[in-house]
């Protein structure tokens, strides 16, 4: 592959700290399929969607482009993150298996898993595979709960020294749907140690792509302080400046995309980030020149992000009005060469590369669209439309993710789709029963109950 950038930086800025605390396809199979299935693994299909006098509702299926072999690559991908109906995405058949009956399959993985003086590396895969199926289509917090601590031991020991690639992946997609399940504060400290030194050691491509993801999950609901969290994204940010060779990775699309998609997720936890924008701002535009559309599109929602939390609200006496009750303010300026980052998104934005495919172009146009717009209007979120509606009033947002019957998500921020894909990219096809049911998703998302209310049918919830 060739080289993601353009330019090389020299050395890494080191981050600022704060002196405070910190604030899996589910699979389609039924759980009587579970030797053959695959949990995680399949990539959802991406259909173009029009604006046809209603919301834009972006996909909520997260599609990758596999450029190699799945046998010999299993996670390499061409991420671009969109998102929209989740009406399809499958979760365990009721109807004609009990709740018991996945309760006890769930307990007979778990046996698998942890005692591995009886299994092979072929039984643990397969565990693996249907433990990440059941955990994305049920919340299943209590039954895992007083295994937990054998499930992660045994989780990292594969992750370590598995006998198969196959193996090592799967055990950290099971260790980050674990987390996300039940999150504990002392995960974290537990795992951080072994999670960066195998992202720095172990010779798996594909398997430092998952750990980076997985590391994210942990720091973001591991009980990581706040220093630590900007400790980990200064260990990303060394990954995205060096391309990769900083972890034995270099020119590897899919390390250096995982590592520019944590970091903008753990960024969105730093109420000022004023300090970590000053560090790693002029990577994230270098990156921008990456030969690669999912390193570009994840620099640049990045720097979508730094350019929104830019903005805070006003204090008392920041306002004009004493009746106004929210005003945002810009507090610094993210990049001095605005009008040279202007220039690079307008051409982005074009998709006028003539070796890009014509879906390519199309992707990258759309994304950087977005960000262009943003980048140029802070406060207006990604897929923001400057339109009249029928009423004569600005649509604004139309990125939404459809609920069923129950609403609609809105995602008018970049934090919000950050924080979303995240969780996408850990819960795949799960998203939907674990936003039902698990409060971690709430909590994430700065869901509470009155924000929740439901309007009917055709109700919406908003972020």
């Amino acid at each position: 592959m060739s080289d993601l950038r353009r330019k090389a930086l020299g050395s890494g800025k080191t981050v600022s700290r704060k002196a405070q605390s910190r604030a899996s396809s589910a699979a389609s199979s039924r759980a009587n399929s579970r030797t053959t299935s695959r949990a995680g693994s399949r990539a959802a299909s991406r259909a173009g969607t029009d604006d046809e006098g209603g919301d834009l509702s972006d996909e909520t299926n997260f599609r990758y482009d596999i450029k190699k072999s799945k046998k010999n690559y299993p996670n390499s991908k061409n991420f671009v993150p969109s998102l929209g109906s989740v009406d399809e995405l499958a979760t365990l058949d009721d109807d004609d298996e009990t709740s018991k009956g996945w309760q006890e399959e769930l307990g007979d993985r778990m046996m698998e898993i942890t005692e591995r003086k009886k299994s092979s590396f072929a039984g643990r895969e397969e565990a693996f595979a249907a433990y990440i199926r059941i955990l994305s289509a049920k919340y299943a917090k209590e039954e895992i709960y007083s295994k937990k601590t054998d499930l992660i031991d045994s989780m990292v020991r594969s992750i370590k020294n598995g006998r198969t690639e196959k193996e090592g992946i799967l055990a950290a997609k099971a260790l980050a749907i674990t987390i996300i399940t039940d999150p504990t504060e002392d995960l974290f400290h537990k795992l951080q140690t072994t999670l960066c030194r195998q992202i720095t050691d172990n010779a798996s491509l594909p398997l430092k792509s998952l750990l980076i993801h997985t590391l994210g999950a942990t720091t973001f609901y591991g009980g990581a302080a706040l220093s630590e969290t900007e400790e980990i994204m200064n260990f990303l940010l060394e990954i995205i400046e060096s391309d990769g060779h900083s972890v034995g990775a270099g020119d590897d699309e899919g390390v250096v995309t995982a590592a520019l998609e944590e970091w903008g997720s753990l960024c969105t936890q730093l109420e000022d980030a004023e300090a970590i924008t000053s560090s790693s701002i002029d990577a994230l535009v270098d990156q921008l020149d990456s030969s690669e559309i999912s390193v570009q599109i994840a620099a640049g929602e990045n720097i979508a992000l730094l350019y929104e939390k830019s903005y805070t609200l006003a204090e008392e006496d920041e306002l004009d009005d004493p009746n106004e009750h929210k005003k945002f303010i810009q507090r610094y300026v993210p990049y001095p060469r605005h009008d040279n980052l202007l220039e690079s998104l307008q051409r982005l934005s074009s998709g006028s590369k003539k070796h890009l495919s014509k879906r390519n172009k199309k992707t990258q146009h759309s994304a950087f669209a977005d960000i262009l717009h943003s980048v140029e209007n802070p406060l207006k979120g990604p897929r923001y439309s400057e339109a009249l509606d029928k009423n004569d009033r600005v649509r604004g947002s139309r990125m939404t993710v459809r609920v069923h019957s129950k609403g609609v998500l809105r995602v008018d921020r970049w934090w919000k789709l950050h924080r979303l894909q995240f969780l996408r990219r850990v819960l795949q096809g799960g998203f939907l029963n674990h936003w039902v049911e698990n409060p971690v998703i709430f909590e994430s998302l700065r869901y509470d109950a009155e924000t929740v209310a439901v309007v009917g049918t055709r109700g919406r919830l908003w972020i």
